[in-house]
């Protein structure tokens, strides 16, 4: 009896051992700060930014700093056909798919420091902590930074369903055709297919990204758990009239295509606002010619964008504006005329990741808001390879693709440590395997 009581005693001690609260995991928060502001060096413009644009030589030069970030963080490093780096750490099943993450570094011009970086910079610390603790992952674990998102996420649109000749022949905001820009940046266009993926070839997907709006600041909370990533159908609307002399021309008489026009912009805004949602309709751009002050302009053409969480959505306004287009021209006599109906159709984030994401959060006694992204990522083509999560932390004043674009260190290190745990808890569900 002694004896049993011997043994229940030790293996009370191995319980309680094996159960002790364990220091929890976190990240380095400071190396993240210095690391954005070493990669802000690359594209540096007066304003306070950068202008690291895809395929110049500052994007060149910031995407090898940060390979040098993923082999010191423990990762395989390669470039792939299509120009993105690819970072592996291997898992203890190598059966299982891979947990991927990631963002981008290129920036638009006169671009801000933490669009795409905070991502970027986030992934490659975790596998740096993961790495530096000796923590073991069932999963691989990938860490990819995707080229030219600011282009139409072109380096997540090659892996996850290939890039057409027109888009390859396409001129870039560097100056380079799109061929040459990968080249430039050590992938091969002429192997481009070598770098997509299969449909179910991932585990998930989880982007860390700045929130680009406002809404996480005003309400005060920490972690945005992204719900969906919109749909955008781009439309370029051509209104013709008939151009006439500006001072022998009676008001009753003319044919203004820019009175149209500006009757369209105004019906759009009414239109989108008298729905309920969260639906949003702009005109970016406007040209009107012959463009002169003596002359009633004859010809008008603008770009119209609408988006939301809702395909269904997003064509019934595509069609009532139209319908509204055909009454505005009536008015004055003149003619609208849409080129397009394209829509690049909205990425959903996975139910189960959503939750994770939350309770990740919450674990680490973060404030938490469902809400959708307004703004395109490279998430969005990887749900066409398996599910996607997606964590946003607050933008000071809702600012973004500004040299004026700030994300506290604070936030950039609480988004950083859900990316960790949102990873380790997808690494133990068994519904990952």
């Amino acid at each position: 009896m002694k004896a049993f009581g011997v043994f229940l005693f030790l293996l009370c001690l191995d319980w309680c051992a094996a159960h002790a609260e364990q220091p929890q995991l976190r990240v380095n928060g400071q190396r993240i700060v210095r690391r954005l502001e070493a990669l802000s060096e690359y594209g540096k413009n007066p304003q306070g930014g950068v202008s690291r644009v895809a395929y110049t030589e500052a994007d060149r030069a910031g995407r090898q700093y940060v390979m040098g970030l993923m082999r010191d963080a423990g990762l395989e490093v390669s470039i792939d056909t299509a120009g993105n780096l690819v970072g592996n750490r291997t898992g203890s099943h190598a059966a299982l798919k891979p947990i991927v993450i990631g963002s981008h570094i290129d920036s638009v011009p006169e671009g801000g420091n933490y669009d795409g970086d905070v991502g970027s910079l986030g992934a490659i610390e975790v596998a740096h902590i993961l790495n530096e603790r000796r923590v073991p992952m069932r999963h691989p674990l990938q860490v990819i930074i995707f080229e030219n998102e600011e282009g139409v996420m072109l380096g997540s649109t090659a892996i996850a369903r290939g890039v057409d000749a027109a888009r390859l022949n396409s001129i870039s905001q560097s100056g380079k055709i799109v061929s040459d820009g990968i080249k430039f940046l050590g992938g091969d266009p002429n192997r481009l297919t070598e770098s997509k993926r299969q449909p179910g070839s991932i585990a998930a997907y989880i982007e860390l990204h700045i929130e680009q709006g406002a809404v996480l600041e005003q309400q005060h909370v920490q972690i945005g758990v992204v719900e969906g990533i919109v749909g955008i159908l781009d439309c370029e609307v051509t209104v013709e009239g008939v151009a006439n002399h500006a001072g022998t021309t009676p008001m009753n008489q003319r044919h203004d295509a820019l009175l149209a026009a500006a009757r369209f912009v105004e019906k759009l805004n009414q239109l989108v606002i008298s729905i309920p949602g969260r639906q949003v309709g702009t005109v970016g751009w406007i040209k009107a010619q012959p463009g002169a002050y003596n002359v009633v302009p004859g010809k008008v053409t603008l770009g119209m964008e609408l988006r939301d969480l809702d395909a269904r959505k997003i064509k019934g306004l595509f069609e009532q504006i139209r319908t509204e287009a055909d009454e505005i021209g009536r008015m004055n006599g003149t003619n609208f005329h849409f080129d397009s109906d394209d829509l690049s159709a909205p990425a959903l984030t996975d139910k189960h990741l959503q939750t994770l994401i939350g309770q990740s959060a919450k674990g680490l006694g973060l404030s938490t808001r469902l809400m959708p992204s307004g703004a395109g990522h490279d998430a969005q083509e990887m749900a066409n390879l398996g599910p996607i999560g997606m964590i946003f932390i607050p933008s000071v004043g809702g600012i973004s693709h500004s040299p004026k674009e700030f994300s506290r260190p604070g936030d950039i290190e609480n988004g950083a440590n859900v990316l960790l745990e949102s990873v380790l808890g997808l690494d133990r569900a068994p519904a990952a395997n």
